[in-house]
């Protein structure tokens, strides 16, 4: 395979899905800690894509999940690789094309954010999808990282508006608990196992410190934001509507009523010691998320 000549100061980590929700986040632990990255961006003139290349030691390369030379370019010199695209009906072809053009180019270590309870026998699409990737991972013979979280507790910002605007925000769960988990604990345990010895061929269950129900959520955040906020209850159909209104694709929507089934039955509940064990620091509760994010739902 052809290779480029790589600068000594390039850099050895390559973030893909840098700018999104745990990108963003990952980008700026890494930041923080002084280590330059390479980042992996599908849109070069797009605002998020902006504020990337405006931390410090990034470097900003453009590149597609379905362009494989692109991806042979942004991997060359790459020692780890954090693995991450958006949950869509190609997601998993993705994700296979990029675990094989990595052990092609020789990248020796694949950090892959996952989900909670990934299972190549789950009914939920996108337990099947990162389970059928981890599983390449391993046949490939590299060393990887497996990462995953619960819910994220940034999901919240998803209802802003109807927060701001009704006091209410609604899924179809009931009184299920979720050990819901804040995004800066994954970027954490990220950047942890990008950066750190002592994460190789480790599978990381991140949760938060305690399982919620939704109603508790809500109380958490209404005495955050000092107005109040209730949780309401309601029917699959009533989500898909609010997705679909929302603009998501039907195969994600659809994904997304397996996952609250899924939350429904009591089976994302566990409190796991992931965060614990990479870093070394707990994981953030959701009064402290609460806290932190008040002024986003003000």
């Amino acid at each position: 395979m052809h290779s480029l000549q790589v600068p000594p100061s390039a850099p050895t980590i390559l973030l893909t899905g840098a700018t999104g929700t745990v990108g963003q986040a990952l980008a700026q632990t890494l930041a923080e800690r002084g280590i330059a990255f390479r980042a992996l961006v599908r849109q070069p003139g797009a605002p998020a894509t902006q504020r990337l290349a405006a931390i410090a030691g990034a470097e900003v390369v453009p590149g597609d999940f379905d362009d494989p030379a692109s991806l042979q370019r942004a991997l060359t010199g790459i020692e780890r690789a954090f693995l991450l695209t958006n949950s869509t009906e190609q997601a998993e072809a993705q994700q296979l094309r990029f675990v094989e053009l990595a052990r092609q180019a020789g990248v020796p270590h694949l950090v892959k954010l996952s989900q909670w309870a990934a299972d190549a026998a789950s009914p939920v699409r996108f337990l099947r999808y990162h389970a059928t990737v981890e599983q390449a991972i391993r046949a490939a013979g590299l060393t990887f990282t497996f990462l995953r979280p619960n819910l994220f507790m940034q999901g919240l910002l998803a209802f802003k508006g109807s927060i701001q605007a009704q006091g209410q925000f609604f899924a179809p769960i009931g009184e299920a608990r979720i050990s819901v988990i804040d995004v800066r604990d994954i970027a954490a345990v990220a950047a942890a196992a990008l950066t750190e010895p002592g994460h190789e061929n480790q599978t990381y269950n991140l949760t938060g410190p305690a399982a919620l129900t939704h109603a508790e959520m809500a109380a958490h955040l209404a005495a955050a934001v000092g107005y109040p906020v209730t949780f309401v209850d309601v029917a699959p159909a009533a989500l898909r509507g609010y997705l679909a209104e929302a603009g998501f694709p039907e195969w994600q929507a659809e994904g997304l009523l397996e996952d609250y089934a899924h939350y429904h039955r009591g089976e994302a509940a566990v409190v796991a010691a992931g965060v614990q064990q990479a870093t070394g620091q707990p994981p953030r509760d959701f009064v402290a998320f609460a806290r932190d994010y008040a002024p986003a739902f003000r």
